[in-house]
């Protein structure tokens, strides 16, 4: 159901998880200017991403490394607990550790600075999620929900 690539949608659902509306408004813009990708909801904690993601399952899960509360390592690994077949990709405008991303399951870390469409596209080709097998999908397509406007949580 969750996570998987491209099977005949015309987008990739995204999930962002930030603290700061103006980020979460950044990225916005560039999900929105970005073909084939599409902003399904935004959570402003940790704690609020793992309903987000239960709720609208994304196939790519952008989350903030440095909030209050359940910071983005933990929200990562527990996004990979619950939600195996997401991708998650850390963000941060501090340096993080390349390896730092390997310790909570998310797939890749990318700079705030260097966050454009041409990163976004690029990680998703590079990390993004594996077909799940067609039993599992039920035969609904979880990018239908593109329909509805983002949920903000």
């Amino acid at each position: 159901m969750e996570g998987e690539r491209d099977l005949g949608r015309s987008s990739v659902g995204v999930v962002t998880v930030d603290d700061h509306a103006g980020f979460r408004r950044s990225i916005r813009d560039v999900i929105d200017a970005t073909p084939g990708f599409e902003l399904l909801g935004e959570a402003v904690s940790g704690e609020a991403a793992l309903g987000v993601v239960a709720e609208l399952a994304p196939a790519l899960v952008l989350v903030d490394v440095r909030m209050p509360g359940m910071d983005g390592f933990e929200t990562a690994r527990r996004l990979r607990s619950s939600h195996p077949a997401a991708t998650i990709i850390l963000v941060s405008s501090d340096d993080v550790a390349e390896s730092a991303h390997d310790s909570c399951g998310a797939a890749a870390f990318v700079s705030k600075r260097e966050f454009c469409g041409a990163t976004l596209t690029r990680v998703w080709e590079e990390h993004g999620a594996r077909p799940a097998p067609q039993a599992v999908l039920g035969g609904q397509d979880p990018m239908t929900q593109a329909d509805h406007p983002p949920r903000m949580m």
